[in-house]
């Protein structure tokens, strides 16, 4: 019966060790949307029992994100997580990963190596050409297909940013927004004080429009704070930006922004952490993983408003 007993908790002691899991998870930076990515990833993991969190932060600083990839593998992590600001960094950090065996989940960001990741690399993102579309589409239709319009955009780096200046670009070009003009174009690199700094600066210059159409929620937040500076009435000018932070849900409740699209932080972190659970047992899971984009205006934002408000 001793003997027994002793095999009992030897084996109780190898499957609780073979439960604990600890996933990586590597942040560009940490801006509000990607604070609130880590905030979903880290909310889902502590649902899951034995699951342990290792977080780095390269600050921006793409090559201490490489180095800090490494580290998490000579960690000996059991999968990665990773938000790279460049998707031109998506062969590297593939590499490093993939010549350790340990499973690596891209998060929001869609690697430039996409279509060459192997089995066990995946991306949990939304579709960006919803974003810039639903957005476009709602600015056309508050401005009844006529008018100008100036475009903030991420940094140029960025697939993010390319494809939803694209997509406000492909919008423009259809039969029912071909009387919408884009007037000028630059890059706010989602920062909301370089937005200010370049919307000072078209005002400064005497650019006219009728519409702020921005890559994110921060650079449209640059733009009104710019612009209210300026003393340009709110109902003069339509602001649209991405993400639905409760920034911007404020600056719409108050009546100055007037379209945003939820990209759900919450639900692409959750994701990525579900994808990462499932590699690590060896299932199956899609290359790409959508979580789709929802399009806020004054008349839906009240359920996206935070629960305090």
């Amino acid at each position: 019966m001793k003997t027994i007993a002793i095999a009992s908790v030897a084996l109780a002691i190898s499957l609780a060790s073979a439960q604990a899991q600890t996933i990586g998870v590597s942040l560009s930076d940490l801006d509000k949307f990607r604070t609130a990515l880590l905030d979903g990833v880290t909310s889902h993991a502590k649902t899951i029992s034995g699951l342990k969190l290792v977080t780095e932060n390269a600050k921006g600083d793409n090559e201490l994100q490489k180095k800090q990839v490494q580290k998490l593998v000579a960690d000996k992590v059991d999968a990665i997580i990773v938000v790279v600001a460049d998707g031109d960094l998506g062969p590297a950090m593939t590499k490093i990963a993939a010549d350790a065996g340990i499973p690596l989940i891209y998060l929001n960001n869609v690697p430039s190596n996409f279509d060459d990741l192997p089995p066990n690399q995946v991306v949990v993102a939304s579709d960006e050409k919803e974003s810039g579309t639903m957005q476009t589409k709602q600015v056309c239709s508050l401005l009844n297909g006529k008018g100008r319009v100036v475009v903030l955009m991420g940094e140029l780096v960025s697939p993010a940013a390319r494809t939803r200046t694209q997509d406000v670009v492909n919008v423009l070009g259809t039969a029912e927004c071909k009387g919408l003009q884009i007037v000028e174009r630059q890059a706010a690199y989602w920062s909301r004080d370089y937005a200010d700094q370049q919307m000072q600066e078209w005002l400064t210059a005497g650019v006219k429009f009728d519409a702020v159409i921005a890559n994110n929620d921060e650079m449209a937040l640059g733009a009104l704070r710019a612009l209210k500076k300026n003393n340009v009435p709110m109902k003069d000018v339509v602001v649209a930006g991405i993400d639905a932070t409760d920034d911007a849900l404020a600056a719409m409740a108050a009546g100055d922004l007037d379209v945003t699209v939820l990209q759900s932080a919450i639900g692409q972190g959750g994701g990525a952490v579900d994808a990462a659970v499932k590699l690590i047992q060896k299932q199956t899971v899609p290359r790409e993983n959508n979580i789709p984009f929802e399009l806020v205006t004054p008349q839906t934002m009240a359920k996206y408003l935070p629960k305090s408000q």
